[in-house]
């Protein structure tokens, strides 16, 4: 698990770290780290979360192994499993 703020101590140096990871594949999903919700990095509802409580991972197993749940927003099927108890 990445904390978005431990990329860099500026914005410009965050973000241009986060585009690396996520072209290099190391980075798939963010999460909020107070609501432990986990969807994809172009979910509006990740999108509009803050700063500080954004968590980035590089896999679903990664972030259900961490205790977050997916996204009812962006991530339907994997959320109703959810929901449904089986994952």
């Amino acid at each position: 698990m990445v904390l978005y703020m431990d990329l860099g101590e500026t914005s410009s140096e965050r973000k241009r770290k986060v585009w690396q990871l996520v072209r290099e594949g190391e980075i798939t999903l963010g999460g909020n780290k107070k609501l432990k919700i986990y969807g994809t990095l172009n979910c509006a509802s990740g999108q509009r979360m803050n700063l500080e409580n954004r968590v980035l991972f590089s896999s679903e197993k990664e972030a259900i192994q961490k205790g977050y749940r997916p996204c009812g927003n962006c991530m339907k099927q994997p959320y109703q499993h959810w929901k449904d108890g089986s994952i």
